[in-house]
């Protein structure tokens, strides 16, 4: 790896970031909307200089508000975002599972991180209100992205908000629940016929064509920015937890940029002072019909080879993902694992959470469930560990999933009830 190079001090003021550094060769750039290294076309990703640490830095978060802006010590973000009109994502809750701890036999603690309680009900409301303030750092006036469905609602309801405007691509054959959020907020949707892998090709495009022109891409020329938010994650899991890391936590694979910045999150709060340095194992989920990591986890490869999504998780159907590699490096660093699950195995999951803790999932969380089940079957997750699985967003988003109605249809009379036998 070639040394970090110096870089000048940037005009722009995104808190406690300082810089861009490549994940790869470690070369630094002032902070913009740049995500690809020059020098070797490695990822960017955001560096920091703080000066809180331990206790300090705890007190700091522990007064600050219920949202992710009680970590901005730790993002790239002003010190007054809270301030300023956005939709405040983040602490959202994390449910003690005993019901489906004990269907899982599970003893060791049983977490679900519930996520779809986020303004647009999907962790997705995290990474934009990060996006949107890069955005407004480099004077952007219109927000985009490409997006399997939650992201297209996250961006159109963070841009309205902030006064941006917005214009987001989509595949055209999303579910009908996620294409009305998307749209509700009055900015432009535009379906593209192709697969999400197609429709961010187009997207990286557009940035390099005149019509671009003041367009900040939340997940592609904003990325470093936006992936960032995952990291909020972690700190959340941890401080609710008691500030202590979770033994084992499932996490669903789409781009593999939330379970590498959930660990990285992990690892700066152990770095900072904030939780004990003890090993954890991060396992990753993904569906059978678009599974090219666990593939290759599974095929002892460390090269990610891309294929044609063909499942009912469409927020997951990313065939070539950017961080695989990366997923594949941190499942193997913490001595996890990375796992796929078929179409009908979601729909079982998603109504096993429902059924035994009252959470309606969409299909990422059945993914992340049904996953964590045959881990446990499989003897690779341990269930006498504190577990925590991630539910990334709403059941009512992804309603053609589950098909589900009345128990009977009856007359309003006792005797028509009785005769139903319920």
């Amino acid at each position: 790896m070639a040394a970090a190079h110096t870089v000048a001090p940037s005009s722009v003021s995104l808190g406690p970031a300082v810089a861009l550094s490549c994940r790869e060769c470690g070369e630094r750039v002032p902070l913009g909307p740049v995500f690809a290294c020059a020098a070797c076309f490695g990822p960017l990703e955001v560096a920091y200089s703080t000066g809180l640490r331990g206790a300090e830095l705890r007190r700091r978060i522990e007064a600050g508000p219920a949202s992710i802006w009680r970590y901005a010590p730790l993002l790239p973000v002003p010190a007054d975002v809270a301030d300023r009109p956005n939709l405040n994502p983040g602490f959202t809750k994390l449910v003690r599972a005993d019901n489906l701890a004990r269907e899982l036999g599970v003893t060791g603690g049983l977490f679900v991180k519930d996520d779809s309680g986020n303004p647009t009900h999907s962790f997705k409301d995290r990474v934009v209100a990060i996006a949107v303030e890069a955005a407004r750092a480099f004077g952007f006036t219109t927000l985009s992205c490409s997006s399997t469905g939650n992201l297209a609602g996250a961006v159109g309801a963070a841009a309205a908000r902030a006064g941006l405007r917005s214009c987001v691509f989509i595949p055209h054959d999303l579910e009908a629940g996620k294409v009305v959020m998307a749209a509700v907020y009055g900015g432009d949707l535009v379906g593209i016929e192709g697969t999400y892998d197609e429709v961010n090709r187009f997207c990286s495009e557009l940035i390099g064509d005149p019509l671009g022109e003041g367009w900040g891409f939340v997940n592609v020329n904003l990325r470093p920015y936006y992936a960032e938010g995952s990291k909020t994650l972690a700190y959340e899991i941890c401080e609710q937890l008691g500030w202590r890391l979770p033994d084992q936590i499932v996490v669903p694979i789409a781009s593999g940029s939330q379970l590498t910045k959930i660990d990285k999150g992990l690892r700066e709060l152990i770095a900072l002072g904030l939780v004990e340095d003890r090993p954890y194992r991060i396992f990753g989920a993904q569906a059978e019909g678009c599974s090219p990591v666990a593939r290759a986890f599974k095929d002892g490869l460390d090269v990610v080879r891309p294929v044609r999504p063909d499942t009912i998780a469409k927020s997951l159907a990313i065939g070539n993902p950017a961080d695989g590699p990366y997923v594949l490096d941190i499942a193997r660093r913490t001595g996890g694992a990375v796992e796929d699950v078929t179409d009908p195995e979601i729909v079982d999951a998603i109504r096993l959470l429902a059924r035994t803790e009252g959470i309606f999932a969409e299909t990422a969380g059945g993914v992340t469930v049904g996953v964590t089940r045959k881990l446990i079957a499989a003897g690779v997750l341990d269930p006498s560990l504190t577990t925590v699985v991630l539910n990334t967003g709403d059941g009512l988003k992804t309603l053609d999933a589950v098909a589900a109605g009345p128990t009977a249809v009856i007359r309003p009379s006792v005797e028509a009830f009785r005769a139903a036998g319920l």
